[in-house]
């Protein structure tokens, strides 16, 4: 049986679908297939990809439907015990695989395992800033408190037992943006993560990513369906205000402020540091001044978490 299922959803990524397929294609440890799920570009991406001759990958080209669908689409065709997810556009360092595969050695009993990523900008690449307390070269976390800076789970720095989706579910496919963390939500109400301090990931970071996610404002996750586990529960209850958070900033910047008001009631502001609140109670036009701040900041290796 095949060890790992790489899924590589592709929409449109020409300039870096090359790198990133070789970048799998390198891996120390080499039990793994690929599947590229070409979810209907329209550029040269599938071209690309019939350049490679390896018996490894299988492609698979199907009409646009969003990425969600795309990743179910390969979720359903994995012959693999452990899935992995990487994007298009993503990076992993060689020895990424084999990692996992020794902490899933290590934790048998685990089913969710990541690792630290880095990210690049346009002018620099720095390490992610993770809110866990270092104590060994790997840590066992609840997924909630570890996320509240960087989130320790993201599509292109960890793999899952193939069993959890078929005991969470897979990507909801009626959110537009927020899916994955609709997701990883629903893995740490469950699970534990084993979360390696080795940086193995390179996450290309989208300044435009902020200004794009407003036009999905109205398909993103609903947190309201935790409503009633969140009572019980502080680590997914402050979880879940930082996300409030980043809300009901894009829809202050959408000038949306029925919906504002809505996230901002639900926050307990108890779980927001000082910066935060204080970002909640500015105009729009001075939050838009902000972005472009935060975006210097990113560039600069500063962070990238001013609204999240």
């Amino acid at each position: 049986m095949i060890y790992f299922s790489v899924i590589i959803p592709l929409y449109n990524k020409e300039k870096f679908i090359e790198a990133t397929l070789r970048s799998v294609l390198e891996q120390s440890f080499t039990d793994f297939e690929i599947l590229i799920i070409n979810d209907g570009s329209t550029d040269s991406s599938a071209e690309i990809i019939k350049k490679f001759n390896d018996p490894r990958i299988r492609y698979f080209s199907k009409e646009n439907e969003g990425v969600s669908a795309a990743r179910n689409f390969g979720i359903d065709k994995v012959q693999g015990e452990f899935i992995a997810f990487i994007d298009a556009d993503d990076y992993w360092y060689p020895g990424f695989l084999e990692e996992m595969f020794q902490n899933i050695k290590k934790y048998p009993e685990q089913k969710v395992f990541s690792a630290a990523i880095e990210i690049e900008t346009s002018k620099s690449v720095f390490p992610a800033q993770y809110s866990i307390t270092k104590t060994s070269d790997c840590e066992i976390v609840n997924y909630f408190s570890a996320s509240s800076k960087e989130t320790v789970i993201c599509t292109s720095c960890a793999v899952f037992n193939k069993s959890i989706f078929e005991e969470i579910g897979n990507f909801d496919t009626q959110i537009k943006s927020g899916q994955d963390t609709d997701l990883w939500i629903r893995i740490g109400l469950v699970h534990p993560v084993v979360f390696s301090w080795e940086i193995l990931t390179r996450y290309v970071y989208d300044e435009n990513s902020l200004s794009k996610n407003i036009s999905h404002l109205n398909s993103k996750v609903d947190f309201s369906k935790f409503k009633e586990l969140e009572k019980t529960n502080p680590q997914l209850k402050k979880f879940l205000d930082l996300n409030r958070f980043s809300m009901a900033i894009k829809f202050k910047l959408s000038g949306n402020k029925v919906a504002f008001d809505n996230y901002y009631a639900a926050i307990e502001l108890n779980n927001l540091g000082i910066k935060k609140r204080t970002l909640l109670l500015l105009p729009a036009t001075l939050l838009h001044e902000l972005i472009r701040f935060k975006t210097v900041l990113a560039d600069s290796g500063f962070g990238s978490s001013v609204f999240k």
